[in-house]
């Protein structure tokens, strides 16, 4: 049981309900942005990946959803979704070590582990720079405690030699992603997510390597609608956007 009275949970289809999330109806609710994230991990089965700050566990289980046999790890501070993650991953057959720790003081085991893949999707806004969530889970989620070049440090000791971190967040805070890499990790690519063709990116997706020696690579946007604008009241996903979100297919990432 987590923290949650059950009437407060809703149970939520993702990867065209290949994957159902328990999650809070009032607290931090997942949307498409940690589906895209997974879906842009080209792990493998036998790897091992770690999430920092894994919440109920859409972003790592949609990947473990898509790729079967990965070892899956997840550290979230919050009790309550933490619990929820666990269970999670246990109603989808899923396994996944959840640990209950803050991401700048890790378990001391846990600082003695390597990962093949470390995925992220930390508050998008710095503290002070948006209008506070009333829910403590959602205002954590979203509201920046933890610098995010702290996210970026803590997820290059826990990579092993090669391995790949993959990182979500606002397009605004790419300059701090690139900070926060250097000397840490190299093969920077930058694949901005743009919400229908002709608009700014809002979103960006960063991959990084450690021990990466290859050029800096900002890709051309990915567009998720159709049309220049919303028309209707369905949803107008692009087909390759489509069967990421419905069908568990990988996000294509430019070559």
């Amino acid at each position: 049981m987590s923290g949650f009275p059950e009437d407060d949970l809703s149970r939520d289809a993702f990867l065209g309900g290949r994957l159902f999330l328990y999650q809070p109806r009032r607290g931090y609710r997942a949307g498409v942005d940690p589906v895209l994230l997974a879906a842009s991990v080209p792990a493998r089965a036998g790897q091992s990946v770690l999430e920092l700050g894994c919440g109920v566990g859409a972003a790592i289980l949609s990947l473990g959803a898509r790729v079967p046999g990965l070892r899956l790890t997840g550290v979230e501070v919050q009790p309550g979704y933490a619990d929820l993650a666990r269970r999670n991953a246990a109603a989808n057959a899923l396994e996944m070590e959840v640990v209950c720790a803050d991401l700048v003081d890790l378990p001391a085991a846990l600082r003695q582990r390597q990962f093949d893949h470390v995925i992220a999707n930390p508050p998008y806004f710095r503290a002070g720079t948006h209008v506070s969530a009333e829910d403590p889970g959602r205002r954590l989620a979203l509201g920046e405690r933890t610098p995010l070049e702290d996210w970026q440090a803590v997820a290059a000791r826990r990579l092993a030699p090669r391995g790949y971190l993959h990182l979500i967040q606002r397009s605004e805070r790419l300059p701090d992603l690139l900070a926060g890499c250097a000397g840490r990790l190299g093969s920077l690519e930058v694949l901005p997510l743009a919400a229908r063709a002709g608009r700014a990116p809002e979103l960006v997706i960063l991959r990084a390597r450690k021990g990466g020696r290859g050029a800096f690579r900002l890709h051309a946007p990915v567009i998720l609608h159709e049309g220049a604008r919303h028309v209707r009241d369905a949803d107008s996903y692009q087909t390759e956007i489509a069967q990421v979100l419905r069908a568990a297919a990988a996000l294509p990432w430019p070559g």
